[in-house]
Parts: C-alpha cells; structure tokens; sequence
C-alpha cells in the first residue's frame, strides 16, 4: 500500500470483479521500498477472492524487472480471454503486452496518470522520451482499448497525437470510511489538537503540487495545514525547509509515513475541508474519499476529479498559484455553513456514482465490448 491510491484501487476493482464471478488473477511483485513483502513467491494468494501471484525482482527493482514473471505469463496468457495492464514506464506492462500479443489475447491498457506530458518535461524526460518511443508507444497502440479514469486523463492521451485504440473513461470506486475503532498514534492527536485543519492526504511527492498550498498558507492566515502520506523520496524535507523558509512552520505539519485506519479517519474527522493542488492527477482518489466522508474540496484545473467538483458544487476549483490557493482556502474556512453543504453535495454524489460494485460493472462492460469486437472481426465470422 506504501505506492498510494493506483494499488488500492486495482484490488478493489479486482475484488469486485471476484465477486461478480470472474476469474481474476493479479501478477506483480514482491517489490516493497527497500525490501520486501513478506510472500510465497510464484504461488497464487486469495486475497478477497482475487488470486494474486508475487515474483522477486532482484535487479533493475525500480523498473520491477522479474524474469520468473516473464516466464510465468508466456506459460499461462492463453489461459485467460484478456489481460489488463496497469501503469507505463514499467517493465512488468511491456512484459504483459509482449505475452499477450504472442498468445493472441486482447489487452487493455491503464496508464494510470502517468501519460502527462507536462510531468514528462518536468522529470527524466530523456529517459521517459525514449521508453514511450521504444516501448510504450506500440504498446497503447496495440491495445484492444484504453482506460483512463477521468476525462482530463483521456485528453492528455489524445495530445500525443497517437494512433489510439478506443478510448473509455471509467472511473475510479471509493470504499465507505473504515471503522475508527484503535487508538489514534501521538504524532496525529498532535497534528489534530488545535482544532479544524486543511488536509491534503496521499504520497508525498514534487508532482502533488504541495509547495503551492504551503505557499498559499503565507497568505490565508487561518488555514492550519496537514499534509500525510508515504514519502518514498524524502521530498517532506524539501516541503519542510520550504515551511521554514517562508515563515509558516508553525502552521504547516508533515506526517511523512503510511495512515490507515484509525489514524486516517481521525485526519478526515478533524479536516474543514480537503485540499489537491496536484500539478496533474488522472483522477484523485484521496478527494474522493474526502468527497465520501462530507469534506468540501478545494481543486486546481489539472485534478481529473475537478471537473465533478465544479459541476456539482462539492467545492471550490482554484487558480493553482499560492494566491489562487489562499483565497479558496479563506473563502471555505470563512464559511464553515457553506463549506459543510459543499460537502454533504459531495458525499450524495459519490454514494450515488462511485461505489466499487458499480465500477466494476462499468468496467465488465468494457471488457465485453473488447471481446465482442475480437469475435467479430475473426475471419470465421
């Protein structure tokens, strides 16, 4: 769970296509941070009915590299009627797509946000550059279909100018709120002691936009701010110095490591309102969580989930400058009447469109029309 809201949403859905009574099997690794999760390795584990297979990575672990994983989906691809891989720029999805294209099994294909092009400019472009060109460019093209969870993602992929296969927004499911019951650790009763709070929960990375909504606390100064997440590459010290530097560190707390359970719904419980001011999100699953549990959002233009949250009234849609921030934040925080309506919006509307079972139905239905066009278009027919 350490790799954020794309690892909890695939077993989710994979669980509830379980339970409408597919046959799901999930290949990955054993991969986890440094070390690794303590699994049988080649061996499948029912985890809520979704057989999961973990293979070892002992080389190239950034990438996921895994040759038993290699030889275990050439063995086993014909077995199924069709493969869907999650995430580019690993090994594992070139992995996938090679064995399905050797078995003649359709395959759709999630990059999960991370076809943006701004992100690409703004981080290990080269290197990004010439996987897309080697790699991952057949692949999407190869592709019986693409799933993008929202229709910001869609319209990144369409401005590669690519030869796409169908394009199909579905989006992601929200859980219901876990139970509170446990103890809720120091570090949190501390962050939450002072009274109401701006939460912005999720990884802690460049790509979140989280200086910007520190920056924005120099000018909203009744915003009191947490941020809580896994921090896999020590980017809280950058947001930390930056805290320092612009005078607000008295008003800004950094949770730099993996909330669940009670931790997690003590920082909802006690949040005025929830803040994403990522630089781009496919589609923003914390938000919606939030959205889950009655928060108004506050959202910058590259939030997937941003068009829903103005549409429909769930919050506030910002400006994604310091300024622009802050005067959403003042606005939400200065009418706590408004803001607690903007939030029950959100919750009716998440209840109604985005429990899992009915994703997973979406999700079905995309499948089926994958495999009645490859019957179709077979020479029997």
């Amino acid at each position: 769970m350490r790799y954020g809201g794309p690892i909890r949403s695939v077993h989710a859905l994979c669980r509830e296509l379980a339970a409408l009574g597919h046959d799901v099997h999930v290949f990955t690794t054993s991969v986890d941070g440094p070390g690794d999760s303590d699994v049988p390795l080649g061996t499948p584990v029912n985890l809520e009915g979704v057989q999961v297979s973990y293979f070892p990575s002992r080389a190239l672990r950034r990438l996921y590299w895994s040759p038993p994983m290699r030889r275990a989906l050439a063995e086993t691809a014909r077995r199924f009627d069709l493969v869907h891989l999650h995430a580019v720029f690993l090994w594992p999805t070139w992995a996938g797509a090679r064995a399905a294209r050797a078995a003649r099994i359709p395959y759709v294909v999630s990059p999960r946000g991370m076809l943006v092009p701004e992100l690409i400019r703004r981080k290990s472009r080269w290197v990004k550059n010439a996987w897309i060109a080697l790699i991952d460019r057949s692949n999407v093209e190869g592709a019986a279909a693409v799933h993008a969870t929202s229709n910001v993602e869609a319209r990144h992929l369409e401005s590669f100018g690519w030869t796409l296969p169908p394009v199909a927004v579905v989006p992601h499911g929200v859980d219901d709120p876990q139970s509170s019951s446990g103890s809720v650790s120091s570090d949190v009763a501390a962050a939450i002691s002072a009274g109401a709070i701006v939460l912005a929960f999720g990884r802690i990375n460049w790509e979140k936009g989280l200086d910007r909504l520190i920056a924005a606390a120099v000018h909203a100064a009744s915003a009191r701010v947490v941020i809580a997440g896994d921090d896999e590459e020590g980017y809280a010290r950058v947001l930390q110095a930056e805290a320092q530097r612009l005078g607000v560190s008295q008003r800004v707390v950094i949770l730099a490591r993996h909330i669940d359970g009670a931790d997690k719904e003590a920082l909802f419980r006690a949040a005025a309102l929830f803040s994403m001011t990522s630089l781009s999100e496919n589609f923003g699953l914390a938000a919606f969580e939030a959205m889950r549990r009655g928060l108004p959002v506050l959202a910058t233009p590259d939030v997937g989930m941003s068009e829903i949250v103005r549409s429909i009234g769930a919050g506030l849609v910002v400006e994604p400058s310091p300024r622009g921030i802050a005067a959403g934040l003042t606005s939400l925080l200065s009418d706590p009447a408004a803001a607690r309506k903007m939030g029950m919006i959100g919750r009716e509307h998440v209840i109604a469109n985005y429990g899992w079972p009915a994703v997973a139905r979406r999700m079905e239905g995309l499948y089926r029309s994958v495999l009645d066009a490859v019957s179709a278009a077979r020479p029997d027919k």
